[in-house]
């Protein structure tokens, strides 16, 4: 019987060890979501400078909006005014598309791309 008990504690204390490591150990979900946020719009934003020069300015509008809305959830102190300030660049550009002018779109959409890209390394640095 002492035996048993010996093998069942052992067993017992062997798993909840492997269950506290594994959760020290993972990644946090915040971050992932983060990181798929910024990955999410970059690739937005050069699907979108493809459609303009592809002229098709319909479906780069609706690619602008759905790299914006995903630009919101990348969320990092350090970066949250350049977020903003790249955000409304976006808007803008969508704008630019919406009134037909495809050169100030391109424009816009290579200043966000720029800026995107500078808070994504920014990003990696820290984490």
């Amino acid at each position: 019987m002492r035996a048993i008990n010996k093998i069942l504690t052992s067993i017992i204390m062997t798993a909840s060890i492997a269950a506290i490591s594994t959760n020290a150990f993972a990644e946090p979900k915040g971050e992932a979501a983060v990181k798929e946020a910024i990955e999410n719009t970059l690739s937005g934003i050069t699907a979108a400078q493809a459609e303009i020069k592809a002229g098709d300015l319909t479906a780069a509008s609706a690619t602008i909006l759905a790299a914006s809305q995903a630009s919101k959830e990348f969320r990092f102190e350090i970066t949250e005014r350049q977020r903003q300030k790249a955000t409304d660049v976006l808007k803008a550009a969508r704008k630019s598309v919406e009134a037909g002018d495809a050169v100030a779109a391109d424009a816009g959409l290579a200043g966000a791309l720029k800026s995107f890209s500078e808070m994504k390394a920014k990003y990696d640095l820290t984490h």
